[in-house]
């Protein structure tokens, strides 16, 4: 199903995007207190210099991600709506601004270390692959423009691309340390 009430735009690299994520990460924190293990940045707008839905990706690790669960109330009062596992086993979705949405939050056990380990290695890849960064952003552009009110679309064009940046992203870190 085309949701049509969403408008899909890429824009250039924003250095207001960390202070975004700085400003929801104190709200986190403050909510998640002692459960709380580390909190990142992660997603296209986490990587300086590249083209990105203008939406912060944050990643907040937990001791219990099903004590998360806990925090629903206190996560809507600040604007965020809970929407489970989404698709994905072991993670807790939040997002802000509905099908217009500003912020996602992934929250992960800290024992998950395959989902931490994934996010982590694209963001970091793709900070010192200026490469892959530039190809990644082009295609984004373009999907965008292609599928402007096409979610699933957009999704799907990004998916060999973005699986591959998830095989290249892991082996870099495992050959060197990262």
């Amino acid at each position: 199903m085309v949701n049509r009430a969403m408008n899909i735009m890429v824009a250039e690299y924003d250095e207001n995007w960390n202070e975004l994520y700085k400003k929801e990460a104190l709200k986190i924190r403050e909510i998640i207190n002692g459960e709380l293990v580390d909190i990142h940045h992660i997603g296209s707008t986490a990587v300086p210099n590249l083209k990105a839905k203008p939406i912060i990706d944050i990643m907040p690790v937990v001791n219990n991600v099903e004590k998360v669960d806990d925090f629903n109330e206190q996560m809507i009062e600040i604007g965020y709506e809970p929407l489970g596992e989404l698709g994905i086993i072991g993670r807790r979705y939040f997002r802000k601004g509905g099908e217009n949405r500003t912020h996602q939050i992934h929250f992960f056990q800290n024992d998950n270390k395959f989902e931490i380990e994934r996010h982590l290695a694209v963001r970091d890849y793709l900070k010192s692959h200026s490469e892959d960064r530039n190809e990644y952003g082009k295609l984004k552009e373009m999907l965008a423009q292609q599928f402007p009110k096409d979610i699933e679309r957009y999704s799907e064009g990004k998916n060999d691309f973005v699986q591959d940046l998830e095989r290249k992203a892991m082996e870099w870190k495992r050959k060197h340390g990262r």
